[in-house]
């Protein structure tokens, strides 16, 4: 086994989740990543915590299965709800033998499914967990990499300092907390204002997304206005989508295109009530992850990047007495922020081509 892979299920224990003697920990994670759940049964038993393994989130070929033979009118599993109830930590590892796994299932099926799952997604964000990466061959191909050069982009972006990064970022942090507008300007096709007054900013340094990487605090739900091209694709529902365009109006989505798979797009955006409108701004401050891999969890964690996320907003970033946005979905897509690009907030700019105000080499 390589040493990285005991090193990674140190950081996700000690780290990441603060593992406690007594804690009772699920583990949901794909057979691809047997070395990674392997390692961290060794870690857990150190620790004096019990394990449970499940192939549930991560299983895309019975989870395939089970949407394409269904009439789409899901029910709540109450027995999964009851092991969410009982658990401590709720590990998650990604990792894939086929990244498309689910692209033949209905887009509407799978946004019902999607929809009828999120009690149980409200249970597991009220627990400690943490979402990570392993890294399996299919997601190397998918990122265009060799598999040994697909381990070292992982493991370098997961075993570092994370308290240096932590301090990076909260110069971020700062800007952003006591913040009333934030402008996100790229080329010709973004230009959009948002208020962020009253929400908390968060400083994501590999706790519950492993890697971190990221700040980020939630939109005013209503305040959204202007346009967005999301010049990154994504990966949703095993599909590519593409090319991005979204018109926001008092807060919502009033007009969106997609270069492919727009269907995919517009079944996330009629989800729900909350699903046409921003959940999350997010800034990717993690310099070793130093390129595009159509991976999300790394993807959002770019340098030169800013994300949003139509649906849900993540409750600790929203202030008290402030709106939070609710949905079955929260959908991340990435704006190329290093080149004719800038962030101000509130009249002042503070990125400028992906460098920011307190790096050097930041221009006025």
């Amino acid at each position: 086994m390589d040493p990285r892979v005991r090193e990674h299920a140190e950081i996700i224990c000690d780290h990441s989740v603060d593992l406690q003697a007594g804690d009772q920990v699920v583990i949901d994670a794909h057979p691809e990543a047997e070395d990674l759940v392997t390692a961290l049964h060794e870690v857990i038993a150190d620790r004096d915590a019990l394990p449970l393994v499940v192939q549930d989130r991560m299983g895309k070929r019975f989870q395939r299965a089970f949407q394409r033979n269904h009439d789409g009118d899901f029910d709540l599993p109450e027995h999964q709800m009851a092991l969410y109830e009982e658990m401590d930590v709720y590990i998650v590892i990604r990792g894939s033998d086929n990244v498309t796994q689910t692209s033949d299932v209905d887009p509407e099926v799978s946004t019902a499914y999607a929809a009828a799952q999120q009690p149980l997604l409200n249970e597991r964000l009220s627990k400690r967990w943490c979402l990570t990466q392993y890294p399996a061959p299919a997601n190397a191909q998918l990122g265009q990499m060799s598999t040994e050069g697909y381990e070292n982009f992982v493991w370098d972006a997961i075993i570092r300092d994370w308290d240096e990064q932590r301090e990076f970022q909260e110069n971020m942090v700062s800007i952003l907390d006591d913040a009333d507008e934030v402008r996100i300007v790229s080329g010709d096709s973004t230009d959009v204002t948002m208020s962020v007054a009253g929400n908390p900013t968060l400083n994501d340094y590999g706790e519950r997304n492993l890697p971190g990487g990221e700040v980020f605090t939630a939109p005013v739900p209503d305040s959204v206005e202007g346009e967005v091209y999301f010049d990154k694709p994504l990966y949703h529902q095993g599909r590519e989508v593409t090319d991005v365009q979204c018109t926001f109006e008092g807060g919502e989505v009033v007009d969106y295109a997609a270069g492919k798979n727009e269907e995919v797009l517009r079944n996330v955006l009629e989800t729900d009530d909350g699903s046409n409108r921003l959940g999350e701004l997010g800034i990717g401050m993690n310099r070793a992850i130093d390129r595009f891999t159509y991976n999300m969890l790394f993807d959002e964690k770019m340098g030169d990047t800013v994300h949003m996320a139509v649906g849900r907003a993540y409750e600790d970033t929203v202030g008290e007495g402030n709106e939070q946005n609710d949905s079955a979905v929260h959908v991340d897509m990435i704006v190329d922020m290093s080149d004719e690009s800038f962030i101000e907030v509130d009249g002042e700019v503070v990125q400028r081509d992906g460098t920011f105000r307190f790096e050097d080499g930041f221009e006025e």
